[in-house]
């Protein structure tokens, strides 16, 4: 395993021009109207509403969208897409009873974020956006959408960023936990955004810390990088929805504040949209953005 800092030297990519992100307003208004108990079964209303609202959405930019499967996947692509395409992925499905606004609203507010930027110039860059769902019930949506949805579509996806709460943030010493059985070394002030990768993806946790370095060079980026196709005998590394694409041998990364590692409100019912750190999460949206749009 190897801990990958955007401070570390390296490659560094700067952006041309910023892209158009929407504010910290907005996005707190996003997680707000996702945030309700929205499991698959015990709250299947909400949830399917969560589905129809973010449909709603990325059709008023201008989207193609669509339900995929019998896990209700919302995939949103570029009018007349073909060939090849970034996918940016986050489950909008929460555990029961629990409002879900770090897991996993932050994550689709990011999404949407880039979503809405991607359609601003009026001329859409092949990314593709899909909002899985049933991740809490063990990766349901995103195993269908994998082995089942990826075949039938007219485009190929030739990355995957995979988001999984991205919303919470504690600037003081002692706020970060290492999973268990990890042999890394990270800060213990819960500050950065993590990135996972496996051996595939290795080369694309590059790019994103190089476009960290050049666009955000004062937010703090760690990326761990997996080899020896060691993530098999990880489960705590195994945990979101980006494992499917890395079982296709998809370049996959996952971007997280590590989840409970750091928010101790994980899949509790305190786990509200007051408790984020908005300023923290458009910053992932930011460099997001900049690494998909390549600017």
């Amino acid at each position: 395993m190897l801990i990958r800092r955007s401070t570390d030297a390296g490659p560094r990519i700067s952006p041309s021009s910023p892209p158009q992100l929407t504010d910290v307003g907005e996005l707190r208004s996003w997680v707000e109207e996702i945030s309700v108990p929205r499991h698959f079964h015990f709250e299947s209303n909400a949830n399917r509403r969560v589905a129809l609202w973010l449909m709603e959405r990325l059709r008023g930019w201008g989207y193609e969208v669509a339900f995929h499967g019998e896990a209700r996947n919302v995939v949103a692509v570029p009018p007349g897409l073909r060939g090849t395409a970034v996918l940016i992925g986050a489950h909008y499905d929460s555990v029961p009873a629990c409002p879900g606004a770090d897991d996993n609203a932050s994550a689709v507010a990011a999404l949407l974020a880039v979503a809405q930027a991607c359609a601003a110039g009026g001329t859409f860059p092949r990314v593709a956006f899909a909002a899985f769902n049933r991740e809490e019930d063990g990766l349901i949506g995103s195993t269908e959408f994998v082995r089942d949805t990826l075949p039938t579509l007219p485009w190929q996806v030739t990355q995957a960023h995979i988001l999984e709460m991205v919303g919470f943030a504690l600037h003081k010493p002692g706020s970060q936990n290492i999973p268990e059985g990890l042999p890394i070394a990270l800060p213990d002030t819960g500050d950065f955004l993590g990135l996972l990768a496996n051996g595939t993806s290795a080369r694309l946790l590059g790019e994103i810390l190089a476009h960290a370095r050049g666009a955000l060079p004062d937010f703090p980026v760690l990326g761990l990088e997996v080899r020896l196709g060691l993530e098999r005998f990880l489960p705590v590394l195994r945990r979101s929805d980006h494992v499917p694409f890395w079982e296709k041998g998809i370049p996959a990364v996952m971007w997280t504040d590590t989840s409970e590692f750091r928010n101790p409100h994980y899949h509790q019912p305190s786990d509200t949209p007051d408790t984020l750190d908005y300023d923290f999460l458009r910053r992932v949206a930011q460099l997001l953005a900049h690494t998909v749009l390549g600017e």
